[in-house]
């Protein structure tokens, strides 16, 4: 028997979420059952230590509509997604969601009112966000940083929380890219693209899956994915280092010939000194992100491996 081509994909992304997969197939089954178009449930496990795997992989034995896919080992929340796009079999768009629920997946139906009316990209706005101040400072920043320095335009505080047109998808599926920021990537694209705005909600159960050193490691894919400014930011350090050498010796030039004194060289000499190993040492950490970028890249090892593909035949 031919299977029914799905109208919308919905991919999930899951690492440990064994208490919120039930909570969460019950709100995809509500929205399977009033949405007028026809949805496909696409699941990715990052390589969880919990239930996770198999969780997903008896609900995809018993429902026609879910896919489940298991990676080898954890690859990271980016490289989920894109496994999730890529084997997504909607014909019309992509609906992306984390499995935590902060994000709420009944916001399907605006989306795709925006989707019928010309847009390729639904992205969700956050207005408010349900965590530590810290926390909500650091994202707020970021992405006020990132707006500004960008070589193009990416929206502020919006995540991967999308509906994305079929050829837009298809397009990222073809970008070959390592390190992967997919909202930079989805921005890149171009065409018709849109925000609505909503309000984040707590996690329905357990504690997030991005360390602070997971969200450092997106933060940098960012800036130096879709940005020249770090080595802008490295000829400028070189420029101000020079300025203030020149000035300094001018000094001790002025001084030394128009009113017979030796400045004191030792902590002269030794701002010099400490001031331009700075900048080397900061100018090398620069040009060594996009060494290491393009010696990954240049690897063309796959983003993801995958362990196993369950579902219902």
């Amino acid at each position: 028997m031919t299977k029914i081509v799905p109208k919308i994909s919905i991919v999930v992304p899951l690492f440990n979420e064994e208490q919120n997969i039930d909570v969460l197939f019950k709100r995809l089954t509500s929205l399977n059952d009033t949405s007028p178009f026809s949805l496909e449930f696409v699941f990715i496990d990052d390589g969880s230590s919990d239930m996770t795997p198999i969780i997903i992989s008896q609900l995809a034995l018993l429902h026609s509509n879910i896919k489940s896919i298991l990676l080898s080992r954890n690859f990271g929340h980016q490289a989920a997604v894109s496994a999730g796009l890529l084997h997504a079999s909607a014909s019309e768009a992509i609906f992306v969601i984390d499995g935590d629920l902060q994000d709420p997946p009944e916001m399907i139906g605006k989306f795709y009112e925006k989707l019928i009316l010309g847009y390729d990209v639904i992205y969700g706005v956050r207005k408010t966000r349900k965590e530590g101040l810290m926390l909500k400072f650091s994202y707020k920043l970021f992405y006020r940083i990132l707006s500004r320095i960008s070589n193009i335009k990416i929206p502020l505080d919006s995540g991967d929380f999308c509906l994305m047109s079929r050829r837009v998808v298809d397009i990222l599926n073809s970008m070959p890219e390592e390190s992967r920021f997919l909202r930079g990537m989805r921005s890149w694209v171009g065409f018709a693209q849109i925000g609505i705005p909503y309000e984040r909600d707590h996690r329905n159960a357990g504690k997030s899956k991005y360390s602070f050193l997971k969200l450092l490691n997106l933060a940098l894919d960012g800036f130096f994915d879709f940005t020249k400014l770090p080595t802008r930011f490295i000829f400028i350090l070189g420029f101000i280092s020079m300025v203030i050498s020149l000035s300094y010796l001018f000094y001790s030039l002025f001084m030394k010939y128009f009113y017979s004194l030796n400045p004191e060289g030792f902590t002269g000499l030794l701002f010099i000194i400490v001031f331009i190993s700075s900048i080397q040492m900061i100018s090398i950490s620069i040009l060594g992100e996009y060494i290491v970028r393009i010696f990954f890249q240049t690897k063309g090892r796959p983003l993801f491996v995958i362990n196993t593909i369950v579902e219902k035949k």
